[in-house]
């Protein structure tokens, strides 16, 4: 099964997996799976770690490549079809960077890894 993570998930998953749920835990943990990240989160924490949001003890690109190695985690890259999509996408969630993670999970069949409970109101597999 191939599985997008939240931006949440993925600092979770990097840092304190503790904060992830049983089921979610035991989904990126399953080597049959494919984890994802996609690029959307990674602008999103970037612009969270420019704004003093989000803080981590290394560089924030040292600190991605590192979790990105570390936890064989793919880059899903934003491709034209899943930004055009968005266009279509109802408005149940307002924030963009979640907006677009709704539509790669469908383009792509994904199951998303998220606590977000906006996230059920679209038509995408959800696991928490």
């Amino acid at each position: 099964m191939r599985l997008l993570l939240d931006t949440h998930a993925f600092i979770w998953l990097a840092g304190d997996t503790s904060r992830l749920s049983p089921a979610a835990r035991a989904a990126v943990a399953d080597p049959a799976n494919e984890l994802l990240l996609s690029d959307a989160s990674i602008w999103e924490m970037a612009i969270k770690v420019q704004l003093g949001k989000l803080v981590f003890p290394e560089p924030f690109d040292e600190k991605i490549f590192e979790a990105l190695g570390r936890t064989q985690i793919s880059i899903l890259p934003i491709v034209t079809r899943h930004v055009a999509a968005v266009a279509r996408l109802p408005l149940h969630h307002r924030d963009p960077f979640d907006r677009l993670l709704a539509v790669q999970a469908q383009a792509e069949n994904l199951l998303v890894i998220t606590h977000d409970p906006l996230l059920k109101q679209y038509d995408i597999s959800l696991c928490w």
